[in-house]
């Protein structure tokens, strides 16, 4: 009975009084507080360019080789009689020194030949119009004879009609007739021959007379000069060795100019003419239209060598496009002169421009003026700006140039405009952005020393 009785009495009305309690509580508890929604702005770096000048260039890379090289082929053969003891490989020789000689005999003979071939023919020249007069003169002797035949046969026939004569005597007078006849021929026959033996015998001098002029100039051919002033690169004739025709004795490289075949990617040139007015169509598939045009845009060039900490420079012309086309690796061949290579080399300084060293080339166009931008700051030819209320706008531009990690557009935009370089995700136009002006990386696009 007890238990029942704690129950009713003290643990029910202890219940009821702590839920009254708390509904009085709940009841009389002001609502909580509402919290505004805020809107989030998001960080961003931006900077504020101005237009400037950018020189588009292109690197490249290649061996360097002369200009110009000379091979000295013989175009006679012979024995090396004398060869310059300065024709040694490494040797830088003037122009038009004499390289070797080789022996004059056999020519010699050949000329003093052919002077007595024009002599004989000359002299049998001569006879020729000995025989033409002396055969002149037999035709009148055999003419007038032949007369003498035919008033013989005249008076024979005479006599014969009277029967004075016998038939033998008149055969005999009209054969005497004809055997002078036959007489008169052949001298005419002998003397129509005679303009064509005197042309023959001309045609046979002049022949004569070209194996001579042939002979001197093979004499001629026997001394090897140098017609420029170049290097000795190889050597391969001595004295007293015997050298054929049309072998190679020597190869020499000019020092007056170097060339360097830099090849560059084709995916790179339309930067390079972005500056011109040069149609870039067809220009990969067509290198003679590019040669053409690369040599209108007035192109710069340096060739530029790394020797560890010293970097050594030399001014370059752009000459000519390579023929092909590397298919593999995508690139084009650029050839760029050198003038002067030797002239500026100083002994333990400045080495000379020499044929086999790896260089790097930088052509470079007329300068093209924009905004410069990092190179990711553009997309799909769009930039992004920060609004004067910080707000993000998406705008389209023209691209003028994209070169290794920066783009340059057109500068159409308003002074001051702020552009973002770091991109927000996602992107929405209008948002809010808290804004950083990035003043190193604007002093690095502008070419300066970034602030302290």
């Amino acid at each position: 009975m007890r238990p029942l009785l704690k129950l009713l009495l003290i643990t029910l009305p202890l219940a009821l009084v702590g839920v009254g309690f708390l509904a009085f509580v709940v009841t009389n508890r002001p609502p909580p507080a509402r919290i505004a929604l805020a809107e989030r702005a998001y960080a961003v770096r931006v900077i504020t360019p101005t237009a400037r000048d950018v020189i588009p260039e292109v690197t490249g890379f290649g061996l360097v080789s002369p200009a110009r090289n000379f091979e000295a082929i013989p175009q006679v053969a012979g024995t090396a009689v004398y060869v310059n003891p300065d024709l040694q490989k490494g040797e830088i020789l003037p122009a038009d020194t004499v390289l070797f000689h080789l022996s004059q005999t056999d020519f010699t003979l050949a000329i003093a030949e052919a002077n007595a071939n024009i002599r004989a023919a000359e002299a049998r020249l001569a006879e020729l119009s000995v025989t033409r007069q002396n055969l002149t003169a037999a035709l009148e002797i055999e003419q007038a004879t032949l007369a003498l035949k035919e008033r013989d046969l005249t008076r024979a026939e005479t006599l014969f009609s009277g029967g004075t004569v016998s038939q033998t005597a008149l055969d005999q007078a009209q054969s005497a007739l004809l055997a002078q006849r036959q007489k008169v021929l052949n001298v005419k026959s002998s003397l129509s021959l005679l303009p064509t033996q005197h042309t023959a015998q001309t045609e046979q001098i002049a022949a004569f007379r070209a194996g001579l002029d042939t002979a001197r100039l093979n004499l001629g051919r026997t001394e090897l000069s140098l017609p420029f002033a170049a290097r000795v690169a190889t050597v391969a004739v001595e004295e007293g060795q015997f050298v054929r025709a049309g072998t190679t004795a020597a190869v020499l490289d000019g020092v007056d100019a170097a060339e360097v075949l830099a090849q560059v990617s084709i995916a790179e040139i339309p930067a390079l003419l972005q500056s011109s007015d040069v149609s870039t169509t067809n220009l990969a598939f067509d290198p003679g239209a590019m040669t053409h045009s690369v040599r209108q845009m007035g192109l710069n060039a340096v060739v530029r060598l790394v020797l560890g900490a010293e970097t050594l420079e030399w001014p370059a012309s752009v000459d000519r496009i390579s023929d092909v086309i590397d298919q593999k690796s995508g690139t084009l061949g650029i050839i760029v002169r050198v003038d002067n290579a030797y002239a500026s080399a100083q002994p333990g300084k400045r080495p000379p421009l020499t044929k086999g060293m790896f260089v790097e080339v930088i052509l470079q166009a007329s300068p093209l003026r924009g905004i410069v931008l990092p190179r990711a700051a553009l997309r799909d030819g769009h930039v992004l700006t920060a609004t004067p209320e910080n707000r993000l706008q998406r705008i389209a531009v023209d691209t003028l140039l994209v070169q290794q990690d920066i783009a340059v557009i057109k500068d159409i935009l308003p002074a001051g405009t702020r552009y973002l370089l770091s991109i927000p995700s996602p992107v929405i136009e209008g948002m809010l952005l808290e804004v950083t002006e990035d003043l190193e990386m604007a002093a690095q696009l502008a070419g300066q020393e970034p602030p302290q």
